[in-house]
C-alpha cells in the first residue's frame, strides 16, 4: 500500500526558512515523478513544485521560483521541499504527492495518484 507521510511543517516569521519532507512507502519511488501542493483555507490546491524520477528536472511555481527548492533521495525515498524567504502568502498544508502514470514532470493536480495527508506551514508577519 502507497503511504506518503509529510513532516517538518511550523510556525515561522517571515523571512524564515523550513524543510519539509515526505517520507513514501509502499513501492519503490525511485521511478516516479514526486510533487508538493498546498492548500490555503478557502481557496483551491495548488501547484508548489515537482521533481523527476532522477532529479535532473525540476519544475516551481512563480509564487515560490527563487524561494524553493525541490530535492529528493531515492535511497531513502524521501523527496524534500527548502523553503527560504517565507512570506504570510505561503501559510497553508503543504502536500507530497506521487505520479506513478505519466513519464513527464507534471504541474496539473489531477495526473498525481496518492497523496500525503499534509504539514501545516504558518508564516506570521
Amino acid at each position: 500500500q502507497v503511504q506518503l507521510v509529510e513532516s517538518g511543517g511550523g510556525l515561522v516569521q517571515a523571512g524564515g526558512s523550513l524543510r519539509l519532507s515526505c517520507a513514501a512507502s509502499g513501492r519503490t519511488f525511485s521511478s516516479y515523478t514526486m510533487g508538493w501542493f498546498r492548500q490555503a483555507p478557502g481557496k483551491e490546491r495548488e501547484f508548489v513544485a515537482a521533481i523527476s524520477w532522477g532529479g535532473s528536472v525540476t519544475y516551481y511555481a512563480d509564487s515560490v521560483k527563487g524561494r524553493c527548492t525541490i530535492f529528493r533521495d531515492n535511497a531513502k525515498n524521501t523527496v524534500y521541499l527548502e523553503m527560504n524567504s517565507l512570506k504570510p502568502e505561503d501559510t497553508a498544508v503543504y502536500y507530497c504527492a506521487v505520479d506513478m502514470e505519466s513519464l513527464r514532470v507534471s504541474m496539473q493536480r489531477r495526473e498525481y495518484d496518492y497523496w500525503g495527508q499534509g504539514t501545516q506551514v504558518t508564516v506570521s508577519s
